[in-house]
This record gives structure tokens, C-alpha cells and sequence, in this order.
């Protein structure tokens, strides 16, 4: 990807058209489309904008399909809803590895599953008929499976309150060595660097260069290829200059007290998986620009990392767990979705989740796309949760339906989460009729929630040891707020320099945040008070088209 194929005169021609065919269009908006001045403003700077993150290129690429097609009914699976079928469809999945990649087709009907479905090879993809036609019915959660999953940071917390999935993709190696740690206690980190952080080497070091460039001049390219995925690992120094520039830099972020927030502590180095796109001498250009800046003093490099799982996908299916009661909040069994782990420019499509604790999971993934997914059932504790370090992911098209039963005491809903410095990612034409735009705190930074529905009625979640709720250049684009509530929707009192546009009135009621930064935030809001009426109307689609 080039630069050279986003001049100025693109973009402010893409805007215009977007103004032009908004003010032409359908009756939904013709009356009153505003451009705000904003994205007229993002158009002159796109990979720098101080207040709005450059997110066209989120998501997963397009991938050629394997020729290799495997019936889960050839390996022993029957869709009788009784039988368990989770043995053939694992055995169908690791041949569909073994070969090299390849489909493996779920036919309609309800297959039983006693055991985790595991995609740890790289260009498999998992295909149902269709997520009305075929169903995978669970019957056992992850506690029972794998066993009990404490919290690294102590307390009686349950990690799968977070954590795992009944379909867990992540690269074979890393699964085992997961479960090899939970099963003898020694609770891992989950990231691409192996459960103590420790499974990498440095390939070369980095010059300095600024947020949004796509070409950085490395001391040593002799262990870079075109098409390798590498980490670009930055380190905070004593007086976290790093996290304050994670927020936007300036007095406020200078004056906060960071020392005593050990969660996030933990989360540094930051680490961004990127694939290497070109090599010439020792100019390296990315296939994504730079996330932040480089600077000597965070020692950036460029590393190895645990090996990834890449081009692989889940498809057109149910994932239904047994109806159980949602337990209290942090003490998750396990009923969870699907989770991607370590897992980049992957995927799920028309997948529905239902009676679940925690719905769809990115854990330490990165340029994966979740696209016409939904959460139904009982209710959750995370409908979606994007955590340790996930970066420039997609969710789009999503759903997460009204509870069917009444929420039991003393648990919690949050809604759509991110935390733990993941950056980058979007969540794109959602349809929540219930949860929030959940912050975990972890200083989260430069995601976009954009043309979203939501029934306000969820609760953000994050312990204080995690610090700020957000980072810099985050921002709610064309947000409907059906009742009313504010709750982490409007951002100008509470993120430093991000942005809130075209947003209806909300007013506050009983969980009210402070902001975690003094002084001026730097924040935008524009068009508030209106509903639907920004154009554009979608800022990821807007991004995506220059």
C-alpha cells in the first residue's frame, strides 16, 4: 500500500460526494446532512489528524480459497444433535493443517460438541451452511474443559470472564502452551510474546520517525522480507513518556500519576504486529502506517514473535451453549464464544452466538474482521471484548440482541469492550439493543465506534490499577442513542483528544465518570443534539473509500 494513493484532491473529492449524495438522497437524510468541519479537516491530514485515527485499513485482506474441501461427516460427525461430534470436526480440522490449508463444511443440522473446536492452523477455514441452518450445540464450558483459569493479578477473579472460546482459533503451539500454564496454575500472559513475555528476539532496532509515516529506516535489514509479520515493540521509559503520549501528551497526561497503576504497567511494551510490505536498502515500508511515534527512548525494534495464525476463518454457523444462569460477575464458567488469539488478517462471518457468557473475543489479534456476527440468548458479561493488545480489527454489521431472561443479581453487562492498549480497531453499523461502549480502562487509544444503535443499558467495567478509560484519538461517529443515557457515548469531558460527532442528547445518570486527565482535553464535539444527519455518514466506509 502507498501513500501516493491518498492525495489531498482524493480525498476532499471523496468528502464532497459523500456531502453531494447525502443532500440528494434518500428522505432518511435529505433534510438537514451536515459535513462537519472535521472530516474536512481529517481529509488535509488523514494519518495524523490529532483528535481522529486513521482506520481505513482496518480488518482482514481477502484471501484465495484452498482447493481443499473435507466433510466433517467423512471423519464421524452426525448432525443428529445428540451424538458428539466435537472429535470428528477437530480430526477435520487438523487434516485440513496437515494439507496445507482448506475448508472444512459443516452441513445443516445441530452437531453436539463436548470439547473446544480448535482452528490452530494457518488458511483453514470452518464453514457451516449458514448460521440459521447449521448449529453447534455446547454442552460443556471451558472450566470443565481445561480447568479453573485464575487472574495473573490475583484475587478469586475468573479468567474466563475474559478469556477463551468454546471455537478458539490461535496457532496450535501457543493453544498448548495456554493450557499447559492454566492447568498447573502458572496463570500467562496472552499476548504474541508466549505466556511470560519472553518468546521473541530483536531483528533490528529502529530510527526515529513520527506517527503515520509507512516507511521507517531500520539499522539492519538482513533478517526482513516482504510479506513477513514482525512486532514493532516499544518500551515506556521511567517517566512513562510513552503511555503520555498514548494519551495525547501535554500537562494534563505529564501530570497524572502512572506509577501506581501495575494492571497497565504490565501491558507495556506495546507491541504491534505489522507485515513488512517492501524492502529497499535500509528504507522498510509497512503495510500499515506507524501507530505512534518512534523514539529513541522507547528503544524501538523490530522482533520476532510466537508464530501467527493467519488466513483462517469461521463461517456461516451457531455456536449455542446448554441454557445455564449467568453467573456473578468475574466468575465466568467458560460458556464463551468464539475467541481469536495471536491471530492475524483472519476472520468470522454470519456466526451467532447464543446463551453465552462471553460472545466473540480478540485476544492479542490484530486485521481480523468480525462481519454479520450477533449475540442472542440469555444475556452476557462481554457481548464482544478486545483486550491485550488487539490493534486495527473490524467489527461490522453486528448485532447483540435483548436478553430472553431477566439478569440475575450481582451480574454485570457491558457491551462492546476494549482495553489493555489495544488501538486501531472499529466497530462499524452495530445494532445494540442492549449493553455500552465499554472501556475497560487499560488505556485503550485511536478506536472508532461509527454509525452504531444502542440501547444504552449496560455498565463500563476496569479496575483503578488499569488507569485511564481512554487514550488519544478515540471517536463516536453518527452514534443513536435510543434511550437517552450517556455512559461512555459522549467523549468531549473524558478522552483527551478524540472526538464525538453526530451524536443525539444524552444525559447522565448513576455511573458517572470523572476524567482521569486535568486541564484542557483537547476534544471535539460537533453536531450534538442531531440524529443521523453527519456525513459521512459511516467514518470507517468514508476512510475505507479514499
Amino acid at each position: 500500500m502507498s501513500n501516493a494513493r491518498f492525495t489531498r484532491r482524493a480525498l476532499l473529492g471523496t468528502a464532497t460526494a459523500v456531502a453531494l449524495g447525502a443532500a440528494t438522497g434518500t428522505a432518511r437524510a435529505a433534510t438537514a446532512a451536515q459535513v462537519p468541519s472535521l472530516w474536512r479537516e481529517f481529509t488535509r491530514t488523514p494519518y495524523t489528524h490529532p483528535q481522529i485515527p486513521y482506520i481505513g485499513g482496518a480488518g482482514a485482506r481477502r484471501h484465495p480459497r484452498r482447493p481443499l474441501v473435507l466433510d466433517v461427516r467423512r471423519y464421524g460427525a452426525v448432525g443428529d444433535g445428540v451424538t458428539d461430534s466435537a472429535p470428528a470436526i477437530n480430526r477435520a480440522i487438523a487434516a485440513a493443517g496437515r494439507a496445507g490449508g482448506g475448508t472444512v463444511l459443516i452441513p445443516p443440522g445441530t452437531f453436539r460438541i463436548d470439547d473446544v473446536i480448535r482452528v490452530g492452523h494457518s488458511g483453514v477455514v470452518l464453514r457451516g451452511a449458514g448460521s440459521g441452518r447449521t448449529k453447534l450445540y455446547a454442552t460443556r464450558n471451558l472450566t470443565e474443559l481445561i480447568g479453573v483459569y485464575g487472574s495473573r493479578y490475583g484475587g478469586d477473579k475468573s479468567s474466563w470472564s475474559w478469556a477463551g472460546g468454546l471455537i478458539w482459533l490461535a496457532p496450535t503451539a501457543r493453544w498448548d502452551s495456554l493450557v499447559a500454564a492454566i492447568r498447573a496454575k502458572a496463570w500467562p500472559f496472552e499476548g504474541w510474546t508466549g505466556n511470560k513475555r519472553d518468546e521473541w528476539r530483536q531483528l533490528t532496532t529502529v530510527e526515529p520517525a513520527r506517527q503515520g509515516a509507512w516507511t521507517v529506516t531500520v539499522a539492519d535489514p538482513s533478517q526482513l522480507r516482504p510479506g513477513e509479520l514482525v512486532l514493532l515493540r516499544l518500551s515506556d521509559d521511567s517517566g512513562h513518556t510513552l503511555l503520555e503520549h498514548m494519551a495525547g501528551g501535554g500537562p494534563g497526561p505529564e501530570a497524572y500519576y502512572w506509577d501506581d497503576k501495575t494492571k497497565l504497567l504490565s501491558y507495556v511494551p506495546y507491541e504491534w504486529p505489522v507485515r513488512v510490505a517492501h524492502v529497499h536498502g535500509r528504507k522498510v515500508t509497512l503495510e500499515r502506517p506507524l501507530p505512534l511515534d518512534l523514539r529513541p527512548e522507547w528503544n524501538p525494534q523490530l522482533t520476532t514473535h510466537v508464530e501467527e495464525l493467519t488466513g483462517s476463518g469461521v463461517e456461516g454457523l451457531t455456536l449455542e451453549a446448554v441454557e445455564t444462569p449467568q453467573q456473578p460477575h468475574l466468575l465466568d464458567k467458560g460458556y464463551n464464544g468464539v475467541v481469536l488469539q495471536c491471530a492475524y488478517d483472519c476472520w468470522v462471518d454470519d456466526v451467532t452466538v447464543r446463551h453465552v457468557d462471553n460472545g466473540f473475543g480478540l485476544v492479542a489479534a490484530s486485521a481480523c474482521t468480525l462481519r454479520r456476527t450477533t449475540v442472542a440468548g440469555r444475556g452476557s458479561h462481554h457481548p464482544y471484548f478486545c483486550r491485550e493488545g488487539s490493534h486495527d480489527n473490524l467489527v461490522e454489521d453486528f448485532t447483540i440482541e435483548q436478553r430472553t431472561v431477566p439478569a440475575p443479581a450481582n451480574t454485570q453487562l457491558h457491551g462492546i469492550n476494549v482495553e489493555g492498549l489495544s488501538s486501531y480497531n472499529v466497530w462499524s453499523r452495530g445494532d445494540m439493543r442492549m449493553g455500552t461502549f465499554d472501556s475497560h480502562r487499560g488505556l485503550p487509544f485511536a478506536n472508532v465506534r461509527t454509525d452504531i444503535t444502542v440501547n444504552n443499558d449496560g455498565r463500563h467495567g476496569g479496575d483503578a490499577n488499569a488507569g485511564p478509560l481512554f487514550g488519544a484519538r478515540f471517536t463516536h461517529w453518527n452514534i443513536r442513542v435510543t434511550n437517552g443515557r450517556a455512559g461512555l457515548m459522549k467523549l468531549d469531558q473524558l478522552a483527551p483528544y478524540s472526538a464525538t460527532v453526530g451524536l443525539n442528547t444524552v444525559t447522565e445518570f448513576d455511573q458517572i465518570d470523572v476524567p482521569d486527565f486535568t486541564g484542557d482535553l483537547h476534544t471535539r464535539l460537533e453536531l450534538y443534539g442531531t440524529t443521523d444527519v453527519v456525513r459521512p455518514r459511516n467514518l470507517y466506509e468514508a476512510q475505507r473509500r479514499l
